[in-house]
């Protein structure tokens, strides 16, 4: 087996989100793995990987195993993206040994000089014997199938937006020979045709995987088994069938779990009625205490089976008054090191005005939007701020969080004037209630990391939202919330969003065209780009 777990459980806090449970993933195995928001699939795949540890059981690997988190940021942000990439097979040590050499080879000390070259070519050879040339070619073939073109291979990490830098990981575990893959949202920040190569070799691989998305194309195309993962029994259900198929089991069994509950509180009421006229005798006390607690073993077996699943209660806030135009960009321009991302843009957001940004990835969606919040500054130009303006951010990346404290303390930080209550009370709409206020949020899977930063918007009065693909890691429930919220919300909103229903809901009157910042009035003819970016 790749991946075999035995007897493991997972347990956060007070609550259990995996009773001891057995499972395998074994060459050939395609799963995928779903659930909502907050069930523990992000979870489960840290304990499966080793980052975190279980309540009890364990988990053994064997043969190589490559890992897509969600989170992007662990890289060297100097590195470049190629060195990234191949730093994922056993040739990393040798171009690791070329990258100190050729600094080396520019001191100005003759002998450190001479000897750094002597290293380099020795390196050189090692890399040559290696099949590195070949293996380079691959890579950035690979990485050009996942929109990376050649000229991004060469730039540092640090340079490069989130939606690259995730391609960059994309690649990398692709890349990395894994005979088995767990990969979390791989889609994420993909464009259409990015997307479709994907599919292709997900159907080609030859070993297992299993993979946690919300991506319904995805899922029916490329699995052969789906886990569900159930956030209120604590269990996963497993079956060994494609993603149709599954849809219509899962429908037959609800139907069955439904049925089984009736006649369980049926036969529980007859055992309490018993049980309550056996207890006013004193002769029959034990008897009866036998009977009700027989009635509530029976509803404790079905009752979390058949509960309603919560839905986060997303909304923006209501917006403060503000002048006629909150936010003015005049000829901002910005670059990271040599790599000049756009120059000379000018943008008036006016009030309640509702505007998408649309362009490659690398073109400067993301730079824009932290421009305008004021997460950076522009290299020339200025962002003006007008009367009243209060702005709401949300970074596809999460960098709003501090995922040092909690998820209750993020909350406060935004909003110190809220007491304990009220905040438990806003975080309780967003589905963080009870111990998950406590949690840090460095636990929280993607879907939770969202939610959190939608929470963090509700207090602001924001009257212009910058919203970075607020769509991504959730579940169909939980993006529907989204896309109301949206659609109902009365200030201005600029969007940068891959998902074409964000942009439907939003129903912009202009589109912004990055890196070359034209302006023009939105037509339905753009919608086509808006996956396709």
């Amino acid at each position: 087996m790749a991946i075999e777990a035995q007897g493991l459980e997972i347990q956060i806090g007070a609550r259990t989100l995996l009773h001891p449970t057995d499972f395998h993933v074994a060459k050939g195995d395609k799963i995928g793995l779903v659930g909502r928001n907050g069930a523990g699939k992000t979870t489960l795949t840290r304990v499966v990987t080793g980052d975190m540890l279980p309540s009890a059981g364990k988990v053994r690997i064997s043969g190589k195993l490559g890992y897509l988190p969600q989170d992007t940021h662990a890289a060297d942000p100097q590195q470049t993206a190629l060195d990234r990439l191949m730093s994922a097979r056993d040739i990393a040590a040798i171009i690791t040994r070329l990258r100190k050499s050729e600094k080396d080879m520019t001191d100005p000390d003759p002998d450190i000089m001479m000897k750094a070259m002597d290293r380099y070519d020795r390196a050189m050879q090692d890399f040559e014997k290696a099949g590195g040339y070949a293996a380079q070619s691959e890579a950035i073939a690979m990485a050009d199938s996942l929109g990376l073109p050649q000229e991004t291979m060469e730039q540092q990490l640090g340079t490069l937006s989130g939606g690259q830098r995730r391609r960059i990981e994309l690649a990398r575990i692709l890349f990395s020979d894994a005979d088995t893959m767990i990969l979390d949202e791989p889609t994420n920040h993909l464009d259409a045709d990015s997307i479709e190569w994907l599919r292709s070799y997900l159907k080609r691989f030859e070993g297992g995987f299993l993979v946690i998305s919300h991506s319904t194309e995805l899922l029916d195309e490329v699995v052969n088994k789906v886990w569900h993962l159930d956030a209120q029994l604590g269990q996963i259900d497993m079956y060994s069938l494609g993603w149709k198929a599954y849809l219509h089991q899962r429908v037959v069994d609800e139907e069955r779990r439904r049925r089984e509950r009736e006649v369980a509180e049926k036969k529980a009421d007859r055992l309490m009625k018993q049980g309550i006229r056996l207890h006013a005798k004193a002769t029959k006390a034990v008897a009866a205490q036998n009977m009700m607690r027989r009635a509530e073993r029976l509803l404790s077996q079905t009752s979390e089976a058949e509960t309603k699943e919560k839905v986060a209660d997303i909304r923006f806030p209501e917006p403060a008054p503000c002048g006629r135009t909150p936010i003015t960009a005049e000829g901002i321009s910005k670059a990271y090191g040599s790599n000049i991302v756009f120059a000379g843009i000018n943008l008036a957001i006016d009030k309640g005005s509702r505007v998408v940004i649309l362009g490659y990835n690398g073109a400067g969606k993301t730079t824009t939007l932290r421009l305008l919040a004021g997460e950076e500054q522009p290299d020339t130009g200025e962002v003006i701020y007008g009367h009243g303006c209060k702005i709401g951010y949300f970074a596809q990346e999460h960098d709003t969080l501090d995922l040092d404290v909690s998820v209750l303390e993020n909350l406060q930080h935004v909003a110190p004037e809220l007491d304990d209550t009220h905040a438990r009370s806003i975080l309780g709409s967003f589905l963080f209630s009870g111990d998950d206020a406590m949690k840090p949020a460095k636990v929280l899977s993607g879907g939770e990391k969202t939610r959190l930063a939608l929470a963090t918007l509700v207090t602001s009065r924001a009257n212009v939202l910058l919203l970075d693909e607020p769509t991504n890691n959730l579940d169909p429930v939980s993006r529907d919330e989204i896309l109301k919220a949206i659609a109902k919300y009365e200030g201005a909103i600029i969007l940068v969003t891959h998902d074409e229903g964000a942009v439907q809901a939003l129903d912009p009157e202009r589109v912004l065209l990055m890196p070359d910042g034209d302006e023009d009035l939105w037509n339905d003819t753009y919608l086509d780009l808006v996956a396709e970016e």
